[in-house]
């Protein structure tokens, strides 16, 4: 049983005491029940783990799981209002632990893999909820488990969790300033992600315009007298190494491009397909189907094409743009399905796909322009992405202080 105490008992201010969640609340697992008592739809509605929105800490209802009008609900496996929902079991270590505020009557239960605390009369309901989305908390889950497979919070850990009480006075003024300051953060932190969203908008607008308005003099060439494609190859796995090697090459996957935690080397002389870091690389199969990637030299293999370009009709980055627009991956997308068999990039169906080529100038004026304005956004997103980083670090700064004592309150 593990105990985890937020500071120093000496350290609280007058009239303050540690206690365990134990100690204030009571504990109920939630309602078991088998597939055969699910139905489609009734006024039988059980709530799950996945009504508990990780990022919001509050309840979802997007997704109702039904169980038949005439099975029984005990009272005590109905969510009440003030009550806290906590999920106790998971595949996935960043949800075991994550609580929701029950804030209205609701006459719903809960399910097996989710559970309900009930604050006793020493602890206001929304001040016990703030000390079980910080930090201190987080942490004390977070070593409850190991992180592989299924992960199950025992009751007797949980109700072990220390937090500091104040009076019940002081709780309600601390709710009430970290209400308002949550209130505002969450305001400026939406605000944040809308001009984020608005930059990205903005971009997409003029990069799917920029291909449609096209000029008088611009002319439409199927794809496949400006570009050819070239499949990639797929060596035997008993030739794969993880360590790089003399004699070896890197073996280009589409996960690469996205993670660096699988690379795979090859013997060069098992490698057929080559690609270099600047190469137009195209995701063969999906889903998503059709992801333009580059920055990774090697022999790639079958997930993967090469696009080639014929630079003396087009420029090469004026490709590498076109391919990304919308109307060319909604066409591939609708070509690639099969009746049987992985969807995939059907070369004989892109050749025929036209493309807009203005003059060599021009091409590459509106390369220049993307790649200024993809510049621009990206500097956008970075600063964007920081700020609302920021406001989530002052929202734990904050707690922090109220759980410490630091906010004024009167005595």
């Amino acid at each position: 049983m593990i105990k985890e105490s937020i500071m120093e008992k000496t350290g609280l201010p007058a009239g303050w005491e540690m206690k365990t969640l134990g100690d204030v609340s009571d504990f109920q697992r939630g309602l078991t029940y088998s597939g055969k008592d699910a139905v489609d739809f009734s006024e039988n509605i059980v709530l799950r783990a996945t009504n508990i929105d990780l990022d919001k800490n509050c309840l979802d209802f997007s997704e109702l799981k039904y169980l038949n009008n005439g099975f029984q609900v005990k009272q005590n496996k109905k969510i009440v209002k003030g009550g806290l929902l906590i999920c106790l079991s998971s595949g996935s270590k960043k949800h075991l632990g994550k609580v929701a505020l029950v804030t209205d009557n609701y006459n719903y239960a809960f399910g097996g893999f989710i559970g309900q605390i009930i604050p006793d009369n020493q602890v206001v309901s929304k001040y016990l909820f703030y000390n079980l989305i910080s930090v201190s908390y987080n942490k004390y889950i977070s070593r409850l488990t190991d992180g592989i497979g299924i992960n199950n919070l025992k009751s007797i850990d949980l109700k072990s969790f220390e937090f500091p009480l104040p009076p019940l006075t002081q709780q309600k003024q601390i709710v009430g300033i970290l209400d308002k300051a949550f209130a505002a953060i969450d305001t400026t932190k939406a605000n944040a992600g809308q001009n984020l969203q608005n930059a990205k908008e903005l971009f997409e607008s003029y990069f799917q315009n920029i291909f449609e308005n096209k000029g008088d003099d611009w002319k439409l060439v199927p794809f496949g007298q400006v570009c050819e494609i070239s499949g990639g190859s797929q060596p035997p796995k008993d030739n794969f190494i993880y360590e790089p090697r003399e004699g070896y090459v890197r073996l280009v996957q589409v996960r690469d491009y996205r993670t660096d935690k699988y690379i795979t080397y090859i013997p060069i002389n098992k490698a057929k397909k080559f690609c270099k870091a600047d190469d137009i690389m195209i995701g063969r199969y999906g889903p998503p189907i059709f992801g333009i990637f580059s920055g990774i030299e090697g022999a790639y293999n079958v997930a993967l094409i090469k696009a080639i370009p014929n630079e003396s009709i087009i420029n090469k980055e004026y490709i590498r743009w076109f391919l990304k627009t919308p109307n060319i991956v909604k066409f591939v997308e609708k070509t690639s399905k099969r009746a049987a068999g992985q969807d995939g990039v059907r070369k004989e169906r892109l050749y025929e796909y036209n493309i807009p080529v203005p003059a060599f100038p021009e091409q590459k004026k509106i390369v220049e322009t993307l790649d200024k304005l993809s510049l621009e956004t990206k500097k956008l997103e970075s600063i964007y992405t920081q700020k609302i980083a920021d406001l989530e670090e002052m929202k734990k700064s904050v707690l922090q202080k109220a759980f410490s004592g630091q906010l004024n309150t009167i005595n």
